[in-house]
């Protein structure tokens, strides 16, 4: 056993619980106590980790293409259909399976500093992913993506990868489907993804509603919205996980309640797509599962939660008028608690005995964390004063993976010189 104590631990649940003075104790890399020091049972002769600060769960970000740091900042200005067809799909259809390893590896690595323990991975060549992931140390549900670019096989032979990836994942590396969209695979593989992905309770990603316009000649012919074709065409029911879904209306919100279907938001690139904002207290209140997402760091362009969970409160205040919209606890919690319920993980995000052991110290000796008055106040300045610069150290299992900002398990700066030039080629200069 080892065990950690702090100045407080901030819970990850929607009501935002603080435990001061506390301790949290972890075995075989589980949570197995969490409450005050006084309260604490005898820890024998097990280590003991002094953390002057804060103390939270591992962020859980639920919609990442984290390997397209190789694109960072590439295609500014462009509406998305533009930038996916003029610079991004040219661009990785050059992708080689090196080039992911090494890009999801620095990617990885950004994550851990900013308190991200787990990502959501939608992108090419996943046992690649899964690789830089392990080196990192980092953890992860990667979905094979389903889409129609030269040089990543049919649509067949990336759902039966999919299907023969998720035999081998484990607790830190789980496998999914992730069918682009609805106006990129055809609506028979969809259906197949999902039965497949039912079939071997697999979460099944897919990008719904991102924009206004998103597969309007495909849906003039049916009469029905994207999350309504969807439906027809049995792709809802089971571990459904929609990204962006920025563009529903009153009867696709009650659809996905009425199956169940998780959210991914994230507001920070559907802001700089000005792909619109999304109805995320319509949401809340009729009980859908929503978590935070970062999507890639080409529509971002980072890869940083505490930025996303921040724009969520205000896009959510400002699109209602309403200064109670959302509230601190609530949108930390979407990039904890929260999130790991959207993904169907219920051993992530909260600091609980039997979660997972996915840890980060906030460092509270700044500015930016006075006045605290009571334990609401911690929260508070997590939201709105403090972002990842306050992150000093982060644990995933119980393995320190972040000491005092840094990475313990790669090179960062030899990561960074390997991706710049990998990107130099792919934009063919």
């Amino acid at each position: 056993m080892e065990r950690f104590t702090a100045a407080a631990v901030v819970v990850g649940d929607r009501a935002g619980t603080v435990v001061r003075d506390a301790v949290v104790d972890v075995e075989d890399g589980v949570i197995s106590w969490v409450g005050p020091a006084a309260e604490a049972p005898d820890a024998g002769a097990a280590p003991v980790t002094r953390l002057p600060g804060v103390l939270t769960p591992g962020l859980v970000n639920t919609h990442s293409h984290a390997p397209m740091v190789l694109f960072r900042g590439q295609g500014e200005g462009l509406p998305l259909d533009r930038w996916l067809r003029e610079v991004m799909w040219p661009r990785e259809a050059r992708l080689t399976p090196e080039d992911v390893e090494v890009a999801m590896t620095a990617a990885s690595a950004e994550m851990l500093r900013h308190g991200v323990t787990t990502s959501v991975e939608m992108y090419f060549h996943p046992e690649r992913v899964a690789a830089a992931v392990t080196a990192t140390g980092a953890r992860a549900v990667i979905a094979n993506p389903l889409i129609g670019l030269a040089g990543f096989g049919t649509f067949d032979e990336q759902l039966d990868t999919a299907v023969r990836l998720s035999a081998s994942g484990d607790a830190r590396v789980e496998y999914g489907i992730g069918p682009h969209s609805a106006y990129t695979v055809p609506l028979p593989v969809l259906s197949q993804a999902a039965e497949a992905a039912r079939e071997h309770d697999l979460l099944l990603t897919v990008h719904v509603a991102e924009t206004a316009t998103e597969g309007a000649e495909l849906l003039a012919g049916s009469g029905l919205s994207v999350p309504h074709l969807l439906a027809a065409h049995d792709v809802l029911g089971g571990r459904v996980l929609a990204a962006h879904c920025v563009h529903l209306d009153d009867g696709d919100l009650e659809l996905w309640r009425e199956y169940d279907v998780a959210v991914a938001h994230c507001p920070s690139s559907n802001a700089k797509l000005a792909s619109g904002t999304a109805r995320l207290r319509d949401m809340l209140d009729l009980g859908i599962r929503v978590g935070l997402g970062t999507d890639g760091p080409a529509s971002n362009d980072n890869l940083d939660l505490f930025e996303d969970l921040r724009l969520a409160a205000q896009l959510a205040r400002l699109r209602e008028r309403d200064a109670t919209a959302l509230t601190a606890p609530e949108a930390f919690w979407l990039a904890t608690g929260g999130a790991a319920a959207a993904i169907g993980r219920d051993d992530l995000g909260r600091l609980a005995p039997g979660r997972r052991a996915d840890l980060v110290h906030v460092d509270t000796e700044d500015i930016a964390f006075v006045p605290v008055g009571d334990a609401a106040d911690l929260v508070t300045h997590l939201v709105w004063s403090v972002g990842s610069r306050h992150v000093r150290d982060t644990w995933v299992a119980g393995r320190r993976v972040v000491r005092d900002g840094v990475s313990t398990t790669v090179d960062e700066e030899a990561l960074r010189a390997d991706v710049q030039a990998r990107a130099t080629r792919l934009a063919g200069r």
